[in-house]
């Protein structure tokens, strides 16, 4: 009988570790799913309004994809939590500085109307869809087991330079919003407190940016070394 419930036990570990397993996979693939839908629309969105009005799209294109975009970014704090349980396998650190400066930028255009309409605002929605969609195709391939070399390539090395220009892109956004939210006697102590919290943010910025290249430069070291000894391998 000692046997017999040792055995019953063992088996009943394996199943519920299955299940917890393939609902964790069930669950990361839908949201990269969720992810990848809510951004290919917006991009889709943007690009047909450009093509159809010119640059007269630019001055709504945030009214129009503001909604999506904010409830993408809203979501991607979950990826923290992914990364400390183990779902995803990805560097905290760089992946905690992306979240936190899109979602930083994305409150202060949403208080900042006055910003909403500026073209820089549409370029910088531009290069955060191109760089999500460039990360949520391949995570997922991964969950597939199915990535291609050139998708691993376009995800680690070419997703680094358009990080930086997004990067660049929040600078110039922040300079653009300081005009608006310049002190006068009649504000009140946050708003005059506005410009020199904007000017500080900017060093913060760039030391952010900083850490994250240098962590994906190691990310892209690893994963194409890992790649090139699976080649070798077959």
């Amino acid at each position: 009988m000692a046997g017999v419930e040792f055995s019953l036990r063992k088996e009943c570990s394996v199943f519920s570790g299955r299940v917890g397993f393939s609902f964790r996979q069930a669950y990361i693939f839908f949201y990269n799913l969720f992810q990848f839908c809510g951004h290919t629309w917006i991009l889709s969105n943007t690009i047909a309004r450009f093509f159809t009005f010119g640059q007269d799209a630019l001055a709504d294109t945030f009214y129009s994809v503001g909604f999506v975009m904010s409830l993408c970014q809203l979501l991607s704090i979950l990826e923290l939590f992914h990364i400390a349980d183990g779902i995803e396998k990805a560097r905290l650190l760089p992946r905690l500085i992306q979240v936190m400066e899109k979602n930083i930028l994305l409150i202060m255009i949403i208080m900042l109307e006055e910003i909403q309409s500026k073209p820089v605002v549409c370029v910088l929605l531009f290069f955060w869809n191109i760089l999500d969609l460039l990360r949520y195709p391949y995570e997922l391939l991964c969950l597939m087991d199915t990535p291609s070399i050139a998708m691993l390539w376009t995800r680690y090395t070419l997703w680094i330079p358009l990080y930086i220009l997004s990067v660049a892109t929040e600078v110039v956004t922040i300079y653009r919003a300081l005009p608006y939210v310049e002190p006068t006697v009649s504000s009140s102590c946050l708003n005059s407190t506005g410009p020199f919290v904007l000017m500080a943010y900017l060093p913060v910025l760039a030391l952010g940016a900083s850490v994250t290249v240098w962590q994906l430069l190691k990310e892209r070291q690893h994963h194409l070394e890992k790649w090139c000894k699976k080649m070798k391998r077959k």
